[in-house]
């Protein structure tokens, strides 16, 4: 008799199981949801079950109990405390206000008034020769560039309105791309809004997290953007040392080998005219190196394009390599073309590639139509037999320059003798000497320049942001020749800038 009840239980589980089997057998596409639950759990039980824990929880989630998104967990406030705390809200400055010693320095700071060339003149009334521009060939003095300028504006106006995908891109533009890919002999250009962006985008372009990078110690603070963009792993191999680029390079084969890391994208970045010393790159020894150990060079050519080479066209020209041996030639327009922006060259596929990967190029109004044509202007004006002589100039220019500064007892320049920038820097010994730290150097430079103004020559110190920088760069002076000068104006800058550290310098015994 105990048995009967257990019985019945069973007798109505497997009627109601029946009747269950039949009414779900009545439900189109039943019978094919029941073949493919038997043929995933044979062929892959874990996806079955990963898909049951999917359905029971979207079951859970509508049968679940709705909620009230409004937090009332928190204190009310009456009008009047609302009020007070208001009256004693501070809000914090969004730019703090300079140090005493800040604050100083900017009031110090010479202002040019009127046009820009080999000698300006400031608000105090002085002339002073300028030795701190980067209108290298003095196209700003070109009277066909300031004219060409003048009715671009009128006939364009002043931005472009929109980015180059969208708007932004004018047959000037496309004018200038031309103008700069013939200019240096390569397949392709692209043009770039600013500068300083330039670089920065080129290199998160194509290098991305994983990817591997080397690049040279005191590379300008743009490159240094860049890198920090891409996420890529960073090696650094020490300035202008080949023999340490090598070492680098044969380190990371290994490394490649013995770990059996997969293959990735590998590139060399380096600056043709250092920005921070003022040294050229050995490029065939890098481009060789390139080859060997099967990487890509992006060759940031910012400050030798249009002064490096025999017709400026940049460090290429200078080392006799071709500019199809290098994978990316990045420059600025802003330089020696009087301009704006900067560009990158090479084949037609690295140049549309950045069309659509560029960040400064897809997201920033593009390049003003004024500052495009005065470019290809620019351009125009170097590619012209007369532009030999003013690299002529620009050249002896330096040469005299450079004959007057080594003959002082306490300044010397890491500067290559074909560089128009020149690095002023305090010799190591005297350093040593007077127990200078990198902010004692950086007064007595500063005090240098204070003194040369007062004899009419205007120079800048070299300025970095230092708690970004990669590594720590000298202070220095940067001295910048230009064909606008004379022979006599440059020799008396020298004289000046010798007789201001024989002053200064002495003072901190």
């Amino acid at each position: 008799m105990a048995g009967q009840p257990a019985g019945g239980v069973l007798d109505y589980l497997n009627n109601t199981s029946t009747q269950l089997q039949t009414t779900f057998h009545r439900i189109p596409g039943s019978a094919l949801l029941i073949r493919y639950i038997k043929a995933s759990y044979q062929d892959d039980p874990i996806r079955s079950v990963i898909e049951l824990c999917l359905v029971v929880f979207v079951i859970r989630y509508f049968l679940s109990s709705k909620y009230s998104t409004e937090n009332t967990n928190y204190v009310k406030l009456t009008e009047e405390e609302i009020d007070e705390l208001v009256d004693e809200w501070q809000p914090e400055e969004l730019v703090v206000a300079p140090s005493t010693e800040e604050q100083a320095e900017i009031d110090k700071i010479p202002v040019i008034v009127g046009p820009i060339g080999p000698k300006v003149k400031l608000t105090t009334g002085k002339t002073v020769t300028h030795l701190a521009s980067y209108n290298f060939m003095n196209f700003v003095s070109s009277e066909s560039i300031c004219e060409k300028a003048i009715t671009t504006l009128r006939n364009y106006g002043v931005g472009a309105c929109g980015p180059p995908g969208f708007y932004g891109t004018l047959d000037v533009h496309m004018k200038l791309e031309r103008d700069l890919a013939n200019f240096l002999g390569v397949s392709d250009a692209i043009i770039y809004a600013q500068a300083f962006s330039t670089i920065s985008s080129v290199i998160p372009a194509f290098a991305k997290r994983g990817d591997i990078i080397v690049a040279e110690k005191g590379c300008n603070f743009a490159i240094q953007k860049g890198l920090q963009i891409s996420r890529s792993t960073i090696h650094w191999f020490e300035h202008n040392s080949i023999s340490d680029l090598e070492r680098v390079l044969e380190n990371i084969r290994v490394q490649q080998l013995v770990k059996r890391k997969p293959l990735t994208r590998m590139f060399i970045i380096c600056e043709g005219l250092s920005e921070n010393y003022g040294d050229i790159i050995d490029l065939p020894k890098v481009v060789e190196l390139k080859k060997k150990y099967k990487y890509r060079l992006i060759l940031d050519d910012t400050w030798g394009f249009g002064v490096l080479g025999k017709t400026g066209r940049g460090v290429t020209e200078h080392t006799g390599v071709i500019p199809s041996e290098v994978d990316m030639i990045v420059g600025s327009m802003a330089n020696t073309l009087v301009g704006g922006g900067g560009f990158c060259a090479g084949s037609a596929e690295v140049v549309d590639h950045q069309r659509i990967s560029g960040a400064a190029f897809v997201f920033s109004a593009a390049l003003p139509a004024m500052l495009a044509v005065t470019a290809s202007e620019a351009i125009a004006l170097l590619s012209a037999p007369t532009a030999a002589d003013g690299f002529s100039q620009l050249r002896e220019n330096t040469r005299a320059f450079r004959a007057g500064i080594e003959k002082s007892d306490i300044l010397w320049t890491p500067s290559d003798a074909e560089s128009p920038i020149i690095h002023l820097r305090i010799k190591p010994q005297l350093c040593e000497k007077y127990g200078l730290t990198p902010h004692d150097q950086d007064r007595v430079l500063q005090e240098i320049v204070d003194e040369a103004l007062q004899k009419d020559v205007l120079l800048t110190r070299a300025r970095h942001i230092h708690h970004q920088e990669a590594h720590p760069n000298q202070p220095s002076i940067r001295v910048c020749v230009t064909a606008g000068h004379n022979k006599k104006d440059v020799e008396k800058a020298a004289g000046v800038i010798k007789g201001a550290a024989s002053k200064v310098l002495p003072k901190r015994k």
